[in-house]
């Protein structure tokens, strides 16, 4: 019986002995995983991650896993602190791919009002694009809480440039456009001020508003009228030919008899009233813009991009707009636009051309034969403009994802470009429109490197 009991637990560890080490220290019964064995399978430690979750980070130079494996550190940007990382952030925050669709505002004010683009203009291109980028920055400043969540790749948001720099680039661009207006002369001033008055009031509040669309159609049409005040105003002391020295006559229905000696401030301010139709056209086509804008982010909106499809329609049909030279006699005293030739038929109409048979919009018309060669020109930059901001806005209303609405924005921000190249050459100065025109290869070679939106 003795030697029995001594064979059982003698024959017990022989078993025992030819179990597996995971059975021996109990993981088939639930014990605790004090060795996990190797999963040849996964090649992990049967630890492999699931489809949708990232794997481990590489094994460093060390053999720790996830030593100097290159973990991105949210306050430690790489290279941020180099010259090119921070310029191209301040270009991104400040949309200079945009820039482009500026300068065209204050030349087409100039066409507008028949005058050659001068100092006055070159002030007040300065003080728009100044003006321009104040309003970017200031942009993302008050957004910064909103792009956290929807655009945090953006400068502010991701920590490439602060929120108190780009406030302080706001101020200080503000005060150096209104010091650019300044040199234009007072009434140039003070629709710089009023620019500059309309773009904080957007930025800072309206923007979230349903007047917030009608804000910045503000801000362009006043840009562009901007540069009227600033070219009536520069050529006013010795304006018109050699011994005239007075402002076109008959505009806008009102003789702007401005002597070379002194020139009134309502004066000036009046001399820029012919160039309201073209400030309205280029107003219209914003308000359009800045309405599919609101939609950026989230997409969603069919209507609006086909309602805005249905605007630039009809702006360029304005544009084109009009019928046969009027008969009434032209103003051979007026100074001949760039391109143009004396008495280029700057008078006989009010300011939307009312009363006078044949006149459209934008208050002059084209030449009636249709081989003329600035109606072939108007009617080529303005079916570029169709064809920059039509086909994304037809894109935007068939499948108004955030993708495509984000194009469509952009489309319509590049199409200022041949809309106000196609209002120049419209005003009498061919020149001029091909000049602006010429501004479109460098904003699609820089939108190509920095977002427009």
């Amino acid at each position: 019986m003795r030697r029995r009991g001594r064979a059982v637990p003698a024959a017990l560890v022989a078993a025992l002995s030819l179990l597996p080490a995971g059975r021996r220290n109990g993981f088939a019964h639930g014990g605790p995983p004090a060795a996990v064995t190797e999963d040849r399978l996964s090649g992990a430690g049967g630890t492999a991650p699931a489809p949708d979750r990232p794997g481990p980070p590489p094994t460093g130079r060390t053999g720790e896993r996830g030593a100097d494996a290159g973990e991105s550190r949210p306050h430690e940007a790489p290279g941020r602190g180099t010259p090119r990382v921070r310029l191209r952030a301040w270009a991104e925050l400040l949309r200079v791919s945009a820039v482009f669709s500026v300068p065209g505002d204050a030349l087409a004010g100039a066409a507008a009002v028949g005058r050659r683009p001068g100092r006055g203009t070159a002030s007040a291109i300065g003080a728009s694009l100044c003006l321009y980028e104040a309003g970017m920055a200031l942009n993302d400043w008050a957004d910064r809480d909103e792009d956290a969540v929807d655009r945090p790749h953006r400068p502010i948001p991701s920590g490439r440039i602060s929120p108190a720099a780009a406030l302080g680039a706001a101020g200080v661009l503000t005060a150096a456009g209104l010091a650019l207006a300044a040199r234009a002369g007072r009434p140039a001033l003070t629709v710089a001020t009023g620019l500059a008055a309309t773009v904080w009031a957007y930025d800072l509040h309206l923007k979230h508003t349903k007047a917030g669309p009608a804000a910045m159609a503000a801000a362009r049409s006043l840009d562009l009228l901007l540069g009227a005040t600033a070219t009536a105003e520069g050529a006013a002391p010795g304006a018109g030919t050699p011994g005239g020295g007075r402002l076109s006559d008959n505009v806008a229905g009102v003789t702007a008899a401005a002597t070379a000696a002194a020139v009134p401030t309502p004066g000036s301010l009046t001399a820029c009233q012919p160039a309201l139709p073209a400030a309205l056209v280029l107003g219209a086509h914003t308000y359009g813009v800045t309405a599919v804008s609101r939609h950026e982010a989230q997409g969603g909106s069919t209507g609006v991009p086909l309602a805005v499809l249905a605007t630039t329609t009809a702006l360029a049909a304005s544009v084109l707009g009009g019928g046969e030279r009027s008969s009434r006699a032209t103003d051979r005293n007026a100074v001949p636009p760039p391109g143009g030739t004396p008495g280029q038929d700057l008078s006989g109409q009010d300011l939307f051309g009312r009363g006078i048979p044949g006149r459209g919009l934008l208050g002059r018309d084209l030449p009636g034969r249709a081989t003329d060669p600035l109606r072939l020109l108007v009617i080529g930059l303005t079916g570029a403009y169709l064809r920059t901001a039509g086909p994304p806005l037809l894109h935007a209303a068939l499948n108004p994802s955030p993708p495509l609405t984000q194009r469509a924005v952009g489309g319509g921000i590049r199409a200022m470009i041949p809309l106000q190249a196609a209002l120049t050459a419209r005003a009498g100065s061919p020149v001029t429109g091909l000049a602006v025109m010429g501004l479109v290869p460098l904003a699609r070679s820089l939108a190509r490197k920095v977002s427009l939106t």
